[in-house]
């Protein structure tokens, strides 16, 4: 079986893409990246890991449910939006195996056999994925932040993406919200863009030493005043082991840089 690559994707901004109000082609090219990014995979994809910037516990968790719902954990948007569908089965046997790989690696793990899928999982993958048909499970973010134990986690699933899996971290490359929202100028992010990019494009012992150290990069809290958006990008670095990487995606969307990463 071919290995699978793994991918940092933008979620947007609540459920932007199923909205008709927002600027005309304000999110339109991150939708058709989102739309189009998994027909350039090679390979079966059986299922789906998705780490989400929307979900933290003091100990990872990943879910269990065999057949998860949504989680509407955004506010104020058009009533239509919290009627959006993406059943998509989950997987009791993934959720088990990565529970005990990480416990195996030294990283507490639970199974959270009731959670279902929050908006940083069901909103991109509705456009990625829209028949909702590949078994998919979400792992939690440590609420400790650490940028290493990330790399970490992300090293300790690898080798399921030689079982099918593809691993997925949905954030956002840049997410100081107020200026998203308008009320302030997005600072800073076309110099922190321009870091990461080349981060990523690093070789991969340098690459995990800069996201270590992300804070010191221009602008970094500018861009990321809570680095949980950041993170699902740790967990897929961790997961691409020596592999290069390559920017997927990019635009300017609200004022902001945004990104993209690829790896495999």
């Amino acid at each position: 079986m071919d290995r699978l690559p793994v991918h940092y994707i933008p979620h947007g901004g609540g459920p932007c893409f199923f909205m008709d109000w927002q600027p005309e082609g304000t999110w339109a090219n991150m939708e058709y990246f989102l739309r189009q990014f998994p027909a350039g995979i090679k390979g079966d994809i059986r299922s789906i890991i998705v780490i989400s910037a929307h979900w933290e516990t003091a100990t990872v968790s990943v879910t269990g449910n065999p057949s998860p719902g949504l989680i509407y954990d955004y506010n104020g948007f058009p009533p239509h939006t919290y009627d959006l569908k993406w059943p998509a089965p989950g997987h009791e046997g993934l959720a088990s195996d990565i529970a005990r790989r990480l416990r195996y690696g030294g990283v507490d793990c639970d199974i959270e056999p009731e959670r279902g899928f929050d908006h940083g999982v069901f909103i991109p993958l509705l456009l990625s994925f829209p028949k909702a048909d590949v078994p998919t499970v979400q792992l939690s973010l440590s609420s400790s932040l650490s940028p290493d134990l990330h790399i970490k986690i992300g090293r300790l699933i690898a080798p399921l993406r030689d079982q099918g899996v593809l691993i997925i971290g949905s954030g956002m490359s840049y997410h100081d919200v107020g200026a998203l929202m308008g009320r302030r100028r997005a600072t800073g992010s076309a110099a922190f863009d321009s870091w990461l990019c080349n981060a990523i494009q690093s070789p991969a012992e340098q690459r995990e030493t800069l996201l270590r150290d992300w804070a010191s990069a221009p602008h970094a809290r500018d861009c990321h005043p809570r680095e949980e958006h950041l993170l699902p990008l740790h967990v897929v670095v961790g997961a691409a082991g020596d592999e290069q990487g390559m920017v997927a995606y990019s635009d300017t969307v609200m004022g902001a840089k945004i990104s993209a990463f690829r790896f495999g």
